[in-house]
């Protein structure tokens, strides 16, 4: 059985087509934007009632704005920082005992001037 211009189509069945986004890109942008710019922070709710969007659609876009703002640092860069400052850590103890060491010496010298 041949269908229309999307192909064959089986028996009873009507061709499938995406359904309609029910907010446009650019309300979802402008509406991260405000509630990511305005100082103090309005309630979700609030602002998806004023927008006229539902409050969880609203909640969802922000947390994804978020999530793309702040990526995870991966295992490896982990890894590496953790090696960096293990070693900036030892580096430091060693000058904190020279100076330690420092210290001592120059007291004890001025213990010795002063009798």
């Amino acid at each position: 059985m041949e269908g229309s211009e999307h192909g064959p189509i089986g028996p009873g069945r009507e061709p499938r087509v995406a359904a309609p986004k029910k907010y446009p890109d650019e309300l979802k942008a402008r509406a991260v934007r405000l509630y990511l710019e305005s100082d103090p922070k309005p309630t979700i709710r609030k602002l998806a009632q004023q927008l006229g969007v539902h409050h969880e659609a609203l909640r969802n876009w922000i947390r994804q704005a978020d999530a793309g703002q702040r990526p995870e640092p991966a295992d490896a860069d982990l890894a590496e920082e953790n090696k960096r400052l293990r070693k900036q850590v030892a580096e430091l103890e060693r000058v904190n005992d020279i100076l330690r060491s420092a210290s001592a010496y120059f007291a004890s010298e001025l213990g010795q001037t002063r009798r």
